[in-house]
């Protein structure tokens, strides 16, 4: 059977000083099963972090997939692909910006990004890629932005398949009472890292 062709954003964030400016470039590529062998070219890299191990997957130069140790939605590791090298790129910068990101030196990523996802998915991820540091949006604040106001269920849904886990910053959603509500780290791990963004704004 044809697999289904979808869409894939390959976004790169950049960022200068506190801004975050955005590019998008839109590649076409083949949906692949989460499950059975891993796509043609996946290759992965495992790196510690304070909230535990991080698996990184990348793919044509790209990063596919950040996922946390014990992730809900995540893959069985034979989707990640072989074991790559973490001196070669995109692992050797992203390793990097990571480190950054969790000394609080980095606001913000710039990396070369193509999760995949639908149509609609891809937009929800794109808003996320919006918020900026430091500061949180409820589900239906961000249905909002994107153009679907009465969408907030279906942006949660997506908001939980975001295969980029904090450079595709969906821990910064939240309920609309304020309440940090479900996240696929775990809610340990996403009031870790709002805590860990808000320590700069506190210190300024």
């Amino acid at each position: 059977m044809t697999s289904p062709v979808v869409e894939t954003t390959v976004v790169k964030t950049t960022v200068v000083e506190t801004t975050v400016v955005e590019t998008t470039v839109v590649a076409t590529t083949t949906a692949r099963p989460a499950a059975g062998p891993a796509p043609a070219g996946r290759t992965h890299v495992v790196t510690d972090s304070p909230i535990g191990p991080l698996t990184i997957v990348a793919r044509d130069g790209a990063i596919c997939a950040l996922y946390m140790d014990a992730q809900r939605h995540a893959p069985g590791p034979e989707a990640f692909g072989s074991a790559g090298d973490p001196a070669d790129e995109p692992f050797a910068t992203a390793i990097t910006q990571l480190g950054g990101y969790f000394a609080g030196r980095r606001t913000g990523f710039d990396l070369p990004l193509a999760p995949a996802g639908t149509e609609f998915q891809r937009q929800v991820w794109a808003g996320l890629l919006a918020i900026p540091y430091g500061q949180t949006v409820s589900y239906g604040e961000l249905a909002g932005r994107i153009g679907r106001p009465a969408a907030s269920r279906a942006v949660g849904l997506a908001n939980g398949k975001n295969p980029i886990a904090i450079v595709v910053p969906c821990h910064r959603v939240i309920g609309a009472d304020g309440s940090l509500t479900g996240y696929g780290g775990g809610l340990d791990r996403k009031r870790f890292l709002l805590a860990l963004e808000q320590a700069p704004a506190a210190a300024s």
